[in-house]
């Protein structure tokens, strides 16, 4: 049990200098070096049709060259250059061979009709595409187009080499990459399992949809649409959810359910409570519970952020501890620009990636004269004309500008913005 008294009901003479803020990479880069990959230790084997979303524990090796073979990507006729020293030559058509045939090494001077996908045989070195053939009555056809070696032929191996790492282990599978590892013959692939999070909220304030309806709403209390955006986050990244609810503002209270929170999860993840308030009880609780090893982050929204680990009972280890803001744009944007990094971190995503922000350089269709001295994400979707425009409130208790945004406007601290000039656009949608 902790020792500390809560917070001083009378300032010092000389109170201590407050502390320079971190900024996100920085923050960013002291979490996940602080991290093992947990999920990823305890991998699960899937189908691979239903794998998407989750993220590899091994490598999935080629067994085979892809394409296996030379193979025509047109339909048309295979033949050797050389027979063709002119537009216009006539060619005897010696043999016909579909997708999924192979056909006989190709006589001198004839051509075979070839389909799409189909092996090239040997002796052709070039392939002609039917709309610039004409067949002929006689069994021949016209070849109105001078080849030149290796035209519309894919060569074996050109796409993977049989013994090539096709996709490492920390890769996020999208569709892309279930298709390639089926490519290659994996039926099943082994993943991380799923991250175990538990989630709550902290606030008298607090009330939920369905349990008081709205003409009985009590004199400042709000309904928190926070419980909800936070699982649809989670849910989106394929995590197991365990909603723990409202906590009251009490310091046991806070407590106790971080200590139900850390057994059996990987993170903790909360909304309220992480101000410098005396009804603000996070701070004090997760540092009597476990640690806690960033407080304040040099972003907007975002600010109020707190970072740590919570110990489980029994000796069993730690869960890693996020507490967001209570706004409501505030959990949402310093979800995706903390919290689902540590998630793919967790599931063996290499730091790099997984902190990534895949930004677009396009022109502002706004104004920004009064920059910020934190970085700052605004909400902001593309126009018709291709430049970026912001939502008029940009407050972050304006929940309606993160449904009506497509991206965020990375803008660094300090920077000022004329309408024009190229700014960072991130989108909603590289974030899922």
């Amino acid at each position: 049990m902790s020792t500390t008294p809560p917070f001083p009901t009378s300032v010092p003479a000389e109170a201590p200098r407050r502390a320079a803020l971190r900024s996100l990479d920085e923050a960013l880069a002291a979490l996940l070096a602080d991290l093992a990959p947990v999920c990823a230790a305890e991998p699960e084997v899937l189908p691979t049709a239903d794998a998407l979303g989750r993220v590899l524990a091994a490598d999935v090796v080629s067994l085979l060259d892809v394409p296996p073979a030379d193979n025509t990507s047109m339909d048309g006729y295979a033949m050797r250059a050389a027979d063709v020293p002119r537009e216009g030559a006539v060619l005897p058509v010696s043999q016909r061979i579909p997708a999924g045939v192979v056909g006989e090494p190709l006589q001198l001077g004839t051509a075979a009709r070839i389909f799409t996908g189909a092996q090239v045989p040997a002796g052709a070195d070039a392939v002609v595409m039917q709309e610039v053939c004409e067949a002929l009555p006689d069994g021949t056809v016209r070849v109105n187009q001078v080849p030149t070696p290796g035209q519309w032929v894919r060569r074996r191996a050109e796409d993977v080499a049989r013994g090539a790492v096709v996709l490492a282990a920390g890769t996020r599978l999208t569709p892309a990459a279930l298709g390639l590892a089926a490519s290659v013959g994996a039926a099943t692939l082994a993943v991380a399992r799923r991250p175990r999070v538990a989630v709550f909220s902290t606030g008298d304030e607090l009330v939920m949809p369905g349990e008081v309806a709205p003409e009985a709403m009590r004199p400042g209390a709000i309904y928190n649409s926070n419980r909800y955006t936070l699982r649809g986050l989670l849910q989106a990244l394929g995590c197991e959810v365990d909603d723990l609810g409202i906590v009251p503002d009490r310091r046991e209270a806070t407590r106790a359910a971080l200590r139900e929170a850390a057994a059996g999860h990987d993170l903790i993840v909360t909304s309220g409570g992480v101000s410098a308030g005396e009804e603000d009880h996070l701070k004090p609780a997760v540092e009597a519970e476990g640690r806690l090893s960033l407080w304040q982050v040099a972003m907007k929204p975002g600010k109020p952020l707190a970072f740590g680990a919570v110990r489980r009972p029994e000796g069993a280890g730690e869960a890693a501890f996020i507490g967001l803001p209570g706004n409501p744009v505030s959990v949402f944007v310093t979800f995706l620009l903390t919290v689902r990094p540590l998630l793919l971190a967790l599931q063996g995503v290499p730091a790099a990636q997984a902190t990534r922000l895949p930004a677009l350089p396009l022109p502002a269709g706004f104004d920004w004269p009064r920059p910020d001295r934190r970085r700052e994400f605004v909400r902001a979707r593309v126009g018709d004309d291709g430049r970026v425009l912001l939502f008029p409130n940009q407050s972050s208790g304006v929940l309606t500008s993160a449904v009506w945004a497509e991206g965020l406007v990375d803008i660094a601290a300090g920077q000022a913005i004329t309408a024009g000039e190229t700014v960072r656009f991130i989108p909603l949608a590289a974030l899922n």
